[in-house]
């Protein structure tokens, strides 16, 4: 096609939840959306297709109030968050959920708390390791792409959108590079919707972790950041960059497939002594698995880290969470590291024996109210628990990071901000590529799928303004 150029209404990069929802809606709305997925085939991979299908808002009910909803992201982010996102979110979320299940999308009640209401069906998390085909996000994901072809969408794969086309401060298009041609398309709209950058190992190294080689990719690997780099050439601000959403995992899951994305080991360590290279706690393990998984992955060594603990442990917190360590870890093939005292534990995972038993004991006596804690521990709704009797154990660890939660700022109508956080027009951003709801110091997790899906939705109301808008002022 060379400089040709074909006009569209809006053009969406990227095929998960985010840029399926903008373009549903807004071919919804009567415009003319073409699709544009880097994956090929029916089953192209992506975040969304792996998902186990929780929809929930900062691990609870998305169909709470809004004023629950705006509470509970303001706790889970210590305030940090934009409020403005963070109050549509709340709005709109129930009708998110409402529209969703009105383009075919299967949710049911999997659990009674706040996290299970509203489940991707048939559910996803229900074995270790990872199981996608005919479950949650693949079964989603086959579903709005079958709406978009009722609606007469064009869904274009193996195709890379490499660059905005600006004019006077203004989208007016797109250029894709496909089989290793340069192709242009015109849209007054363009909808940036291709995922975080967890899979660019560069951006990964630059903003979150000495050692991103060192990082369990818990995720599709095709978040590559492509459309975050174009938005910040158009003069997009980035936010939040240093922030990423993920677990703890068992470090065999680096080479082991059966390890990961579960068990995830979170409800151990926020309760058991969590150890660095030097037999140290490091971080404010009470901010829960979300928080001591980034703490991981900025040390210099995201794998020298252990949680110790012994058997009252193992049977109590090992037991808590979906698919929890135990008894999943070892079912999948896991091995605990145990010894009858902590001198031969130590020596079993490379410490020396004064190290391990120091911590053990500074951990117990600040458990018991003898001394304080150090890091402090802020939340008490994560009880800490004594290491106590024989036989101790341990578990190597590793920091797997599922989607980054820093990215392009955009206001609560999903538009582009620019670097004196007004909006670029025509452009638009939605899901795992956007900051400013989530991360920050906390390490606040408010939800990729509610996040994609809800500000999806709201991207393509936008997009339909807009393109009219433009009309009107081409006549």
């Amino acid at each position: 096609m060379g400089a040709n150029a074909i006009s569209h209404d809006l053009l969406v990069v990227g095929g998960g939840l985010a840029g399926m929802s903008t373009a549903i809606r807004a071919a919804e709305l009567g415009l003319h959306v073409r699709v544009f997925e880097r994956g090929t085939g029916q089953h192209y991979l992506c975040n969304s297709r792996y998902t186990g299908g929780l929809f929930h808002i900062g691990m609870d009910d998305m169909g709470s109030s809004p004023e629950d909803i705006i509470e509970r992201l303001a706790r889970v982010t210590g305030g940090e968050g934009n409020p403005a996102l963070a109050a549509t979110l709340a709005r709109n979320a129930k009708r998110a959920i409402a529209w969703l299940r009105a383009q075919g999308v299967g949710l049911i009640r999997v659990g009674p708390d706040g996290l299970r209401q509203h489940s991707l069906a048939p559910p996803g998390v229900r074995n270790t390791g990872l199981n996608w085909r005919w479950r949650a996000g693949d079964v989603m994901l086959r579903t709005l792409n079958q709406r978009l072809r009722d609606l007469g969408v064009t869904f274009d794969q193996g195709v890379t959108a490499r660059r905005l086309i600006m004019k006077n401060g203004c989208v007016r298009g797109l250029e894709v590079e496909r089989n290793g041609r340069t192709e242009r398309f015109d849209a007054p709209v363009v909808a940036i919707c291709d995922g975080g950058f967890q899979g660019n190992r560069a951006l990964v190294g630059k903003y979150i972790s000495p050692a991103p080689e060192r990082l369990l990719m818990r995720n599709a690997e095709t978040g590559l950041g492509y459309g975050l780099l174009m938005a910040e050439e158009a003069g997009a601000k980035l936010v939040g960059m240093g922030t990423f959403y993920g677990h703890i995992q068992y470090r065999d899951a680096m080479t082991d497939g059966r390890f990961w994305p579960y068990p995830v080991l979170d409800s151990l360590c926020v309760s058991a002594l969590l150890i660095n290279a030097e037999g140290k706690r490091f971080c404010d393990e009470s901010l829960g698995g979300v928080h001591v998984t980034n703490a991981m992955a900025r040390l210099a060594d995201p794998h020298g880290c252990h949680v110790v603990f012994d058997e009252a442990i193992w049977q109590g917190p090992g037991r808590d969470w979906l698919l929890p360590a135990n008894p999943y870890l070892i079912k999948a093939g896991g091995k605990l590291i145990s010894a009858p005292t902590l001198e031969a534990l130590a020596d079993k995972i490379g410490l020396g024996p004064d190290v391990l038993k120091a911590s053990v004991e500074s951990w117990n006596a600040a458990v018991e109210g003898k001394t304080a804690f150090s890091p402090h521990r802020s939340n008490p709704a994560y009880k800490p628990h004594a290491i106590r009797q024989g036989p101790f154990h341990a578990l190597p660890l590793c920091a797997g990071i599922t989607y980054t939660m820093g990215g392009i700022l955009t206001n609560a109508a999903a538009q582009v901000l620019d670097q004196d956080d007004r909006p670029i027009p025509g452009l638009l951003a939605v899901g795992a590529c956007t900051g400013g709801l989530e991360g920050f110091s906390r390490s606040g997790y408010s939800g990729g799928l509610s996040k994609s899906a809800t500000f999806g939705m709201i991207a393509g109301e936008t997009a339909a303004t807009l393109a009219r808008a433009s009309l009107m002022e081409a006549v």
